[in-house]
């Protein structure tokens, strides 16, 4: 078959969660409820983080752009696929497809690199604290978001580049409420076996090379921690726990759809909403109620603003 540069498919028709009306509207209710507090809530810990002179610190510097990510996750297709609940024939314009493509990828590898130098900063923090000042200093933090950043834009770049050329010709069907890579190469009039392989080998190597490396860099800190026997050594284990949760809950999906990634299951469908809708909500979550410094800002910049309405 040619491969020509045009795709005779304009637009591509989601299946969305389920057919059942009933169902969609408490889709609708839950997703609506879990998407506002997502939003709201990281973009209270940006506020709290920017406004508190207590948090200027690299941790909450790398843990406010972690929720920008997270806000920008759960903007790339929880608010179309919200509004799709109400509409029959759910479609979206191939370029739109491809936005979507492009944009999960760039946030998902962002965040995957924003983690791991998260973990390099505690790994200062706990192991090498006298140096801790001179070493994650500004310029470093700015780095290491830049790279985070670039990173998840190069990672889906190189998805995109094969994708948006491939001949779309007959089926149209996405069986997802969001373009999801792997569904959408399937619907290509060819053989896809060589750009499944580059899929699982692009995704799949940067999910399992930055798991592994925060698993082995979270294993150095805690036996380092294990070794005191301080208030201190309590309170970084208390940030560790949350740092270890998000790891494990963000990379947990990711790794389970590019070890089976073009072997779906009638599951995948509900973990691609834990992943794309529910992730960005565990930030706020975790964050706030296992730290001490974020819940005394809080309070404090609650207190702010209750005292100035008094007066």
């Amino acid at each position: 078959m040619a491969h020509t540069n045009e795709s005779v498919v304009s637009e591509f028709v989601l299946l969305g969660l389920s057919n059942s009306r009933e169902l969609q509207i408490f889709f609708f209710a839950i997703f609506s409820v879990v998407y506002v507090t997502s939003v709201l809530g990281n973009v209270l810990i940006i506020i709290i983080i920017s406004f508190d002179s207590r948090l200027n610190s690299p941790m909450y510097f790398l843990l406010s752009n972690l929720s920008f990510i997270d806000i920008c996750q759960s903007n790339f297709a929880t608010p179309k696929m919200l509004v799709d609940f109400f509409v029959e024939h759910k479609t979206i314009s191939f370029e739109g497809c491809m936005a979507q493509i492009f944009l999960l990828h760039s946030f998902v590898g962002s965040e995957m690199m924003l983690l791991v130098a998260m973990a390099y900063d505690r790994f200062i923090a706990i192991c090498k604290p006298l140096h801790y000042g001179t070493i994650m200093n500004q310029r470093l933090c700015i780095i290491f978001v830049s790279i985070s950043w670039a990173v998840g834009i190069l990672h889906s770049v190189s998805h995109l580049a094969f994708t948006v050329d491939l001949p779309f010709c007959g089926p149209n069907e996405v069986d997802s409420f969001f373009c999801d890579l792997p569904l959408v190469i399937e619907l290509a009039c060819m053989d896809t076996y060589e750009m499944e392989i580059m899929t699982l080998t692009n995704s799949g190597l940067i999910s399992l090379s930055c798991f592994l490396a925060l698993i082995i860099s979270y294993t150095i800190i805690l036996i380092s921690v294990r070794r005191r026997s301080s208030s201190g050594s309590s309170k970084a284990l208390s940030t560790l726990t949350a740092h270890i949760t998000v790891v494990i809950l963000f990379f947990g999906p990711c790794i389970y759809f590019y070890i089976w990634p073009f072997s779906r299951l009638s599951v995948d469908k509900f973990l691609s909403v834990f992943y794309t809708v529910c992730t960005p909500l565990l930030n706020p979550i975790i964050y706030s109620l296992r730290n001490a410094d974020v819940k005394s800002a809080m309070w404090k910049l609650r207190n702010r603003h209750v005292n100035s309405w008094k007066n």
